[in-house]
């Protein structure tokens, strides 16, 4: 071809080209823009979503260490008794809730605290930490169960006026606040005596049995009212080996399913308990297992539950006969004897 001609059609190219030199110019230029903005735009959406991520597990991070500074892990036995314990909260926000545990071995013997406080969340998580506190603390120093009871309502007292002067920090005032306690003292040779401030009685547990304890009536829960001038305990008599207790929180008993029916506490406890030695752990992971299941792994409220067992080596007594006096029972067994404890406190 000419050189002329393709000189001619290389100027009418560049004349027709959609795109002059300038304005092709000027698209890469938008497009190089354009890529700068949206990988900009990406980095800090990336980013505000890994901030958002941090601020959503920083409660339950919080929450963790709450629960972990309060409820120490148990160790599996504790002065020859078995343990097994476990919390759940109704607000995923607030791991500890407001339920309290906690099983302590002294010179006076094993002293178990469960307790249930008005309402759950943050606010009743400080109160737990006041009443737990106290009692690890009391336990050592107190000889008689009813000063370490006496320290817990000073404790609560003292927390509550603490928490009116710095405004409400929970779903109730403090004025309205109270706590359910039941304490237990059990002793090298199986002694058991409780004293009850409003809380569910414990089951106590032999192979393919479940009876609840019933003593005296209970006293009032801590915090509306003071306690009365003399703390008469129930004694419970002896838990002989091979039995254990079932300690529990009233968000088990209260659980309902999708149709509205409580939670069947009792039959699911006789039918833990068909094997024997009964393992703590075996029972536990049976309540909390079928407890999740009947509630849609949703209870409504706080639930706590505590099993502890008697390994002791020792002669068992003959089947249906205890040493001592017993609680009593839901079936009419004989009620348990009070005795009042003396009121020289600390």
């Amino acid at each position: 071809m000419d050189h002329r001609l393709r000189a001619a059609l290389a100027r009418g190219a560049r004349h027709t080209s959609p795109f002059p030199q300038a304005q092709r110019d000027g698209l890469g230029a938008r497009i190089l823009s354009s890529a700068v903005f949206f990988a900009v735009g990406t980095g800090l959406m990336l980013h505000a979503g890994q901030m958002l991520l941090r601020e959503l597990r920083q409660p339950r991070d919080r929450a963790g260490a709450a629960r972990g500074t309060l409820f120490r892990p148990l160790p599996a036995r504790i002065d020859g008794l078995g343990t097994a314990a476990a919390q759940l909260s109704a607000d995923r926000s607030a791991a500890a809730g407001g339920d309290l545990y906690d099983v302590i071995a002294t010179e006076h013997g094993v002293r178990v605290v469960m307790g249930d406080v008005r309402g759950h969340g943050i606010g009743a998580t400080g109160t737990v930490a006041a009443v737990l506190g106290s009692f690890r603390e009391a336990v050592h120093d107190e000889e008689e169960l009813s000063c370490v009871l006496r320290r817990l309502e000073r404790s609560l007292a003292r927390h509550l006026r603490e928490r009116a002067t710095t405004g409400p920090h929970s779903d109730s005032p403090a004025a309205e606040e109270f706590v359910t306690v039941l304490l237990l003292e059990i002793r090298r040779d199986g002694e058991t005596r409780a004293l009850n401030c409003g809380h569910p009685w414990p089951f106590l547990l032999s192979e393919g049995h479940a009876q609840l304890l019933v003593g005296t009536e209970p006293l009032p829960p801590l915090g509306p009212f003071p306690l009365p001038a003399e703390l008469p305990y129930a004694d419970c008599g002896r838990l002989r080996p091979g039995e254990a207790l079932f300690l529990h929180t009233d968000g088990v008993t209260d659980a309902r399913d999708g149709h509205g029916r409580f939670f069947p506490l009792p039959a699911v406890l006789a039918e833990a308990v068909r094997a024997d030695p009964i393992s703590p752990q075996a029972v536990l992971r049976a309540v909390v297992a079928q407890l999740l299941r009947h509630t849609g792994g949703r209870p409504a409220d706080d639930v706590a539950v505590l099993v502890l067992s008697n390994d002791r080596q020792a002669r068992r007594a003959p089947s249906g006969a205890r040493d001592g006096d017993t609680c009593g029972s839901a079936a009419g067994a004989r009620p348990a004897t009070t005795n009042p404890q003396p009121t020289n406190c600390q």
